[in-house]
């Protein structure tokens, strides 16, 4: 029921006044298809100097994450992103878009890899596992772009499936601080962190090993060129690739 064609109760957006604006995403973002035009469209008409985005989510749509992303990080207010509870895969994409990123205590942040489902021949999942490469990259850039590193440093964290506490991201400079805890107010959302995380590899951080260091420095970050890291122990995807375009040219050579 929760994913009901049409459902746009994953997200709300009021004016505070005062010249500000509140973004709360509090449930898995444009989930199965269910498109996140809506909330740009809102976004978009949000005529305010600043912008509180406040995150609880455990992800969702890659694309519509990056839609957010991209609509906020061109947004001519001041975004300030707090993260509530859990701000897991493609939610930690959109918190990177405020412009000052703040953890509440006890709250967590985890990188994954991008995932997908595929049904068809061998050529299809090629493509899939192709394209689930290509969206992967361009994640990574976007944390490289606000923590430092490489693409390949944050593509070896996503493969590993990675869980910040709220410490920790501020460490790995994935955020900017942790907030002071202060009593909860009547108009403040609730932090619902009821999730199943059973889906990722590990359910939360709690139980997910220490993130693994990476420079910080920050690098120049090109994703479209930047070469895909290979698991140790499996063949580079470049030799891969070569060999079946060799094998498909013999197949189809009329001689």
């Amino acid at each position: 029921a929760r994913l009901r064609q049409g459902r746009n109760d994953w997200y709300n957006i009021k004016n505070l006044g005062n010249g500000s604006a509140e973004v709360v995403i509090y449930d898995e973002i444009g989930y199965w298809g269910i498109t996140a035009q809506d909330l740009i469209g809102e976004l978009k008409e949000i005529d305010a100097d600043e912008i509180t985005l406040r995150i609880n989510s455990p992800g969702g749509e890659i694309f519509d994450g990056i839609a957010i992303y991209n609509c906020l990080r061109s947004h001519a207010a001041k975004v300030t992103t707090h993260v509530d509870s859990i701000a897991a895969s493609i939610a930690s994409v959109i918190a990177m878009a405020g412009d000052k990123i703040v953890m509440a205590p006890h709250s967590q942040l985890m990188v994954h890899d991008g995932s997908g489902l595929c049904i068809g021949n061998a050529v299809d999942m090629r493509e899939m596992a192709e394209m689930l490469d290509r969206q992967s990259n361009n994640i990574a850039a976007v944390y490289a772009e606000r923590a430092g590193g490489t693409v390949a440093d944050w593509r070896e964290r996503m493969l590993a499936e990675t869980w910040f506490s709220a410490d920790e991201a501020v460490e790995a400079g994935l955020a900017d601080e942790v907030a002071k805890p202060k009593r909860q107010g009547d108009d403040d959302p609730p932090a619902d962190d009821s999730w199943d995380l059973s889906i990722f590899r590990y359910s939360g951080r709690e139980v997910a090993p220490a993130p693994v260091a990476v420079a910080a420095e920050p690098a120049a970050v090109d994703p479209v060129a930047a070469p895909e890291p290979v698991e140790p122990g499996n063949p580079d995807p470049r030799e891969v690739a070569d060999e079946w375009a060799n094998l498909t040219e013999q197949l189809t050579d009329p001689a």
